[in-house]
């Protein structure tokens, strides 16, 4: 029977017959993704032949539509489809099993109320820039494999800088940082901006080497009053926050549209990190639903004393 070695696990095993690469690993409990369960509707259980490519089947239709779309070279195989007929050698392309996981995605609620609970909080609004077209040049499975990737990135951000995932938005999120010191909450909130933006970046080149297109990111901040309550049909009630804040952190962030930024905030958010944070341009927009113009502030880093 074919040998086949795993990279980078470094496990060698025989195969049975007719048995593909991703069948085979399975059964040895070396964790290939396979979001779709092996029905060559993604590309996540790629992998590169190192050597032994000769001793792989040929493509099969599947395999050779997904190849083309993503311009796969020769080396790069679906495990899914992939049957060895003599020794090879491969390295798994898709490490990060855990992000495949949704009930990785962290969601920190609120203390439960009867009607609801007044309280003023930093609201942080995420939206990815160009998802459509990246969506739209993918097989579905991989857009849920990308997409879970970026919020739990995301998520550990935001949790790791205090703040909370409140509601999760199509490709985008809103969350929240609340504190007894509003202005350790702002620096916080400023600073787990600034991470996701860091963040997004670095995955950057991990998303251009699977799919040959990448995303980035657009973000809001504002500093205001809301209502947080249980909202919903009794049976499915959650926790949530509503009020002219929300609107007004929503409008920053698509305020970065025309200004051709990345990260604004409110003057409201400004007056607790002045002095704290780098500025990059300073604008005064007319956002969506709201009378007059607003001033809002770039924030492009922290100063050295803040970090």
């Amino acid at each position: 029977m074919p040998l086949i070695t795993y990279l980078p696990d470094q496990k060698t095993l025989e195969s049975a017959e007719g048995e593909t690469l991703l069948q085979a690993a399975l059964r040895a409990k070396i964790p290939l993704t396979n979001v779709c369960g092996g029905s060559a509707r993604c590309s996540t259980c790629r992998v590169s032949v190192v050597e032994g490519r000769e001793h792989c089947s040929p493509r099969t239709p599947e395999e050779q539509g997904i190849a083309e779309m993503l311009l796969l070279p020769a080396v790069v195989r679906l495990a899914c489809q992939t049957i060895p007929t003599g020794p090879v050698k491969v390295r798994r392309l898709v490490e990060e099993l855990e992000d495949v996981d949704f009930d990785t995605l962290y969601i920190r609620e609120a203390e439960p109320c009867t009607i609801g609970e007044e309280k003023e909080v930093l609201i942080l609004f995420c939206d990815i820039q160009g998802f459509t077209p990246f969506a739209e040049s993918l097989l579905p499975y991989d857009v849920v494999y990308s997409l879970n990737l970026f919020l739990r990135q995301m998520g550990e951000i935001v949790g790791a800088y205090g703040g909370s995932i409140d509601n999760y938005l199509g490709d985008g999120f809103m969350a929240l940082f609340e504190a007894d010191d509003c202005e350790a909450a702002a620096l916080q909130a400023v600073g787990a901006g600034l991470a996701m933006l860091q963040r997004v970046q670095d995955l950057g080149p991990y998303l251009l080497e699977l799919y040959q297109r990448s995303f980035q990111i657009r973000l809001g901040l504002h500093y205001g009053k809301v209502v947080a309550g249980r909202l919903g049909h009794p049976r499915h009630k959650r926790m949530t926050v509503i009020g002219d804040a929300v609107n007004f952190a929503s409008r920053i962030e698509n305020a970065n549209k025309k200004a051709g930024t990345r990260f604004l905030v409110s003057h409201d958010v400004y007056d607790l990190v002045k002095g704290r944070v780098q500025v990059g341009k300073r604008v005064y927009v007319t956002l969506q639903g709201k009378t007059g113009k607003h001033r809002l502030f770039e924030i492009i880093g922290l100063r050295s004393e803040s970090v």
